[in-house]
């Protein structure tokens, strides 16, 4: 538990263990009320008869512009995301700007090209903003915070809880996991890799609507981001009545990113993802769900890489591909700071 006299450190900000306690322990604590406690991704509202969801996010990633992407389309990408994965269908976005004195204008005209591009190909229009500018020195050349709001789906208001998760239920993802956190680490740090790695930051709403349009048996889904895959697992198995077992063997990993984390110590399922979305559906749909995944161009390298399982209630077992078995945990403290 967090006390008065404790610092900030870039932990809080990793999507990990220290991130959680910041949560429950400041925001939760003070703002609390019976729609921030359930703490989805984004927070599902009433607005007389309409149901609506709606999110934030900030965006800090160093550098601004890495292989794949640049933080303009990763901050429509993030934001849509959050959306779709809540159930909800993204219709507007918010776009704020804290701007360094000295940021070239070139590079800040590439960074919002890149986000009209990206809403348009999501169907999704920014229809407010602000912009302020700080002292040279203030700021880290440029942030950029967004809101989305969009409507909820029929019959998928639970979607984002996890409460229809049950035993036997399948979980998937869609596609190469890691890929983001290894190209900004690689920008970052000038690593000439000679099998570069881009970024997979895209807007999944395409994708969401290409499985819903045919199976209404997702149970629950989350993009992940920060934390990674390892990090989604252990946030929606803690305190529920069953358990999760997750199989190395078939979780999809490029090869240029298994080498990048061994080289440098990370672990590929705590990578951040821009571009993935995790699945919980029904075990007997499991296999359209999969095909579904498949036939979208976000989706050709999609995976069953676990089942919901009965033993080890409130936990996520990884069995590994040597046979063993490891407790997948979120983690404690920051792999890499400033991912997004």
């Amino acid at each position: 538990m967090m006390k008065k006299n404790d610092k900030i450190l870039l932990g809080h900000g990793s999507g990990g263990r220290l991130s959680h306690e910041l949560i429950r322990d400041l925001f939760v604590k003070h703002f609390s009320n019976p729609t921030l406690i359930k703490q989805s991704d984004a927070a599902l509202l009433q607005l007389g008869s309409t149901h609506v969801a709606m999110t934030t996010d900030a965006f800090v990633v160093d550098p601004l512009f890495f292989p794949g992407g640049n933080i303009g389309n990763l901050a429509i990408a993030g934001t849509v995301n959050d959306l779709s994965v809540s159930g909800a269908i993204p219709r507007y976005l918010s776009a704020s700007f804290i701007i360094e004195e000295g940021l070239p204008f070139e590079a800040l005209e590439q960074v919002v090209i890149t986000m009209a591009e990206e809403a348009r190909k999501a169907s999704v229009e920014i229809v407010t903003g602000d912009t302020k500018v700080v002292d040279r020195g203030k700021c880290d050349k440029l942030f950029i915070n967004t809101t989305g709001i969009g409507e909820i789906r029929a019959g998928a208001g639970n979607i984002a809880s996890g409460d229809l998760i049950k035993a036997g239920d399948k979980i998937l993802v869609n596609g190469f996991i890691g890929d983001h956190g290894m190209a900004v680490m690689s920008a970052r740090n000038q690593l000439h890799i000679k099998a570069p790695v881009e970024s997979d930051c895209a807007c999944l709403n395409g994708l969401i609507d290409h499985v819903f349009n045919a199976t209404g048996e997702v149970h629950f889904m989350r993009d992940a981001t920060r934390g990674g895959v390892g990090t989604v697992m252990a946030e929606i198995v803690a305190s529920r009545p069953w358990g999760i077992q997750l199989f190395e063997a078939e979780i999809p990993i490029r090869q240029a990113v298994r080498g990048i984390c061994e080289l440098l110590g990370f672990d590929p399922l705590y990578v951040a993802n821009e571009g993935k979305v995790v699945m919980v559906v029904d075990g007997a749909f499991a296999d359209k769900v999969l095909q579904q995944l498949k036939s979208h161009p976000l989706g050709q390298d999609a995976a069953i890489i676990g089942e919901v399982v009965e033993r080890h209630p409130g936990k996520t077992w990884l069995q590994t591909s040597i046979g063993g078995n490891r407790i997948v945990d979120m983690p404690a403290g920051e792999q890499l700071p400033r991912i997004c």
